[in-house]
């Protein structure tokens, strides 16, 4: 396990395929965040990969990173940890607003129940 510190939070590479993403408390998550975010998983991880979304912390996101926050093609699976029914709300609402279809999202209120999933995912 390797923690990753980065301008928005911190990234725990779990394993070659798998990371495990916390965005720190009271960010405000733009296009330049989001494109360091990418970049990172693609020089750290082999693809594809798995994310486990740890939204421990409450943040937000601009409507530039809305729209391209779910738009890398090598992340095969998502698993949404969250702990309230306004993260799951705001995790749905930009999900919706990113175009993007939720057939590879799934969400948790545990982090070892998310785990599980995605392991068991990105070995079929």
């Amino acid at each position: 396990m390797k923690i990753c510190n980065l301008s928005f939070g911190k990234i725990v590479i779990l394993s070659e395929n798998l990371a495990e993403v916390i965005v720190d408390e009271g960010i405000v998550l733009d296009e330049i965040m989001v494109d360091e975010y990418h970049d990172f998983l693609l020089n750290s991880l082999e693809a594809p990969f798995g994310i486990l979304i740890n939204k421990k912390n409450s943040y937000s996101y601009t409507f530039g990173a809305q729209k391209k926050i779910l738009q890398l093609d090598e992340i095969k699976f998502r698993a949404v940890v969250t702990k309230t029914s306004a993260a799951l709300m705001a995790t749905k609402t930009l999900i919706a607003t990113s175009g993007i279809t939720q057939r590879n999202i799934k969400f948790f209120m545990d982090r070892e129940t998310a785990l599980i999933w995605l392991k068991k995912e990105l070995s079929l």
